[in-house]
């Protein structure tokens, strides 16, 4: 399966969850059902996959966490805030840098339309 046909399955999930719920539960509420969703789709999911920072020959396990990771090829960070800024942005392109992943989709659920609250980001990495 392609990462466009996850983020296919990723987003139907995501308008399904907010539809039931709403806006103004906590992130954790919207990850539990994403996650259960997306398990209903019999895809791979990982949930608050530790993910280590590894600089030449040193790794450090930080604490660095992927809200859900799918199929081995796309990250999803779920948020529920006022608003998404740069700093959500750089977070989920560095979570793709560090995992060597190309997609993720950063959803915030917190918005009355949710088509108003997701981003996709991509990151081009170089092919070998």
């Amino acid at each position: 399966m392609t990462e466009n046909e996850i983020s296919r399955l990723i987003l139907d999930a995501a308008f399904k969850v907010h539809k039931a719920l709403g806006p103004g539960l906590l992130e954790s509420a919207y990850e539990e059902c994403l996650f259960y969703e997306l398990k209903n789709n019999d895809l791979f999911i990982e949930k608050q996959k530790p993910l280590p920072l590894i600089y030449e020959e040193v790794k450090l396990d930080i604490g660095y966490r992927v809200d859900l990771f799918v199929e081995k090829k796309v990250i999803i960070e779920v948020k529920s805030v006022e608003s998404l800024n740069d700093i959500h942005l750089a977070q989920i392109l560095t979570y793709l840098k560090l995992s060597n992943c190309r997609l993720g989709i950063l959803i915030n659920f917190n918005v009355t339309l949710l088509k108003n609250g997701i981003k996709r980001v991509v990151n081009n990495l170089q092919e070998n």
